[in-house]
């Protein structure tokens, strides 16, 4: 998902959309995963040459990605999409001079909970058995990529650097999620709910555990038919409310939690005993699935006040 906070960020992503023939390109795409531009040109009815030019101005922006694969008579570039969701955020923001971030690895939990299916991995391997929960108190976690269970939690302590006597106006987490399903299974429904010092902030419903196709990032070491890929969520706790990709879940504030450079942050993603949907969670780090990065968070503050 990319976040536009400004018309002059997004100039490139809505002269890349203003024309119909790369609007068609874009739900050609969205209807059958990926295509070859042969594929594409004939189904367009239009010249190798003439496609050429509108997926350059797709692919320079980031709304697709093209890869080369092996064919009968030499290689073909293959197109997919690369961003599923874009939120354009014409409010105004925050000084963004005023803004902590940092990124969390996803084996850098404080706390856990979890029930099997289960696992964690890092880019070269497996970590411990699948499946055995105790080995999410393993030493190799801190280099885990990817983790995944059917219910419980996994808590983060964010870290909280900023300037001393400044407040927290505002706190943004982005991570790459999805289900999990024994195997793969794209039609998986489940309810993830997100916690900040232990106060439900709100819950997403993910739609699947997805598997359809190989995660951009995933190494090839990894398994088929086990989670490739998620969505990338964008969660915003600010003095309005809680949103997810500029969507309200939550009346809860940031201004309900009284949080300052004294704070100590605890973020949580969990899977309830009592959801409606139990489903799992999948969580990606930059070496696997779509996105290419870790657990995103940005702190913004203010003075305090007198």
């Amino acid at each position: 998902m990319l976040h536009i906070t400004s018309l002059q960020e997004g100039l490139d992503i809505f002269k890349a959309l203003g024309s119909d023939v790369r609007i068609e390109i874009l739900n050609i795409l969205l209807d059958n995963n990926n295509m070859s531009m042969n594929e594409l040109a004939s189904h367009l009815n239009i010249t190798n040459g003439a496609l050429t030019s509108h997926i350059k101005k797709l692919e320079s922006c980031g709304l697709i990605n093209t890869s080369s694969e092996s064919a009968g008579h030499g290689n073909q570039k293959i197109c997919s999409i690369h961003l599923d969701k874009i939120l354009i955020d014409l409010e105004k923001q925050e000084d963004f001079q005023n803004v902590y971030s940092t990124d969390l690895k996803v084996g850098h939990y404080s706390n856990y909970r979890i029930c099997p299916t289960c696992g964690l991995a890092s880019d070269k391997a497996l970590i411990g058995e699948v499946d055995d929960a105790r080995y999410f108190d393993h030493p190799d976690r801190y280099t885990a990529d990817i983790l995944w269970f059917t219910k419980g939690f996994v808590e983060y302590n964010i870290p909280n650097f900023i300037p001393s006597f400044q407040k927290i106006t505002q706190l943004t987490i982005s991570a790459e999620l999805c289900s999990e399903a024994p195997g793969v299974n794209n039609v998986w429904p489940s309810d993830i709910t997100f916690y900040l010092n232990d106060v439900c902030v709100g819950s997403w419903l993910s739609p699947g555990d997805f598997g359809d196709s190989r995660g951009l990032f995933t190494p090839d070491w990894w398994f088929p038919n086990w989670n490739q890929y998620g969505l990338l969520k964008l969660l915003v706790i600010n003095k309005k409310g809680t949103y997810i990709d500029g969507l309200k879940i939550s009346d809860v504030t940031i201004d309900s939690f009284h949080l300052d450079y004294r704070s100590g942050i605890r973020f949580r993603m969990a899977v309830d005993d009592d959801a409606e949907h139990i489903g799992g969670l999948t969580i990606f780090g930059k070496t696997f699935g779509n996105y290419g990065q870790d657990i995103k968070v940005s702190i913004h503050y203010a003075p305090m006040e007198e």
